[in-house]
């Protein structure tokens, strides 16, 4: 017989002590395409979504951490993979527009760092700032930061944006735009 999970106080929580990058999508006006479309059209569109994203993840080795409802929060060994995955992702939406009345596009956010995991899942700044980028990009766009652009190396042709004040941070945050082309 096992020992019953703890809760509060005592409770361990493990540091990742290894360095993730981690990566939010999400859809473009989801509500939007809600109301446009309807609640059975709509969650179509994110099941087209969430293959897509989840083809790529598969193919660039990351792990899906969780969902989101019209989004996907990933996780990858590496800053490199995580933004190739992050511009296949984008390349899957073109081509997917390409083909499709209704257009599905997704905005991407990264950061790299060492997250705090609890319960399956990961927490603390580097989610954080993830998530926060992805809010700032704009559609189609990805956006990393300082410390994912210096883990690139010169890997890929960035576009710096420069600093910028993300909700509940006290410094802003060097962000890059990936060329996603």
């Amino acid at each position: 017989v096992s020992a019953p999970p703890s809760f509060g106080p005592e409770a361990k929580v493990s540091i990742d002590s290894a360095l993730r990058a981690i990566m939010f999508t999400d859809i473009v006006d989801s509500t939007g395409m809600t109301a446009r479309l309807g609640d059975v059209r709509a969650v179509e569109m994110v099941r087209a979504h969430d293959a897509m994203v989840r083809r790529a993840l598969k193919d660039k080795r990351g792990r899906e951490v969780k969902h989101t409802g019209d989004g996907i929060m990933a996780s990858f060994d590496e800053a490199n993979a995580a933004v190739e995955c992050a511009r296949a992702i984008q390349h899957a939406f073109d081509a997917f527009n390409l083909a499709s009345k209704e257009k599905l596009r997704v905005r991407i956010g990264l950061d790299v760092g060492e997250p705090v995991a609890d319960s399956n899942d990961l927490f603390g700044t580097t989610v954080q700032t993830a998530a926060r980028l992805c809010q700032a990009a704009e559609p189609d766009a990805v956006l990393i930061s300082g410390a994912v652009r210096d883990a690139l190396g010169d890997a890929f042709e960035l576009r710096e944006i420069g600093p910028r004040a993300l909700k509940g941070f006290a410094r802003p945050v060097t962000i890059y735009e990936v060329d996603c082309c």
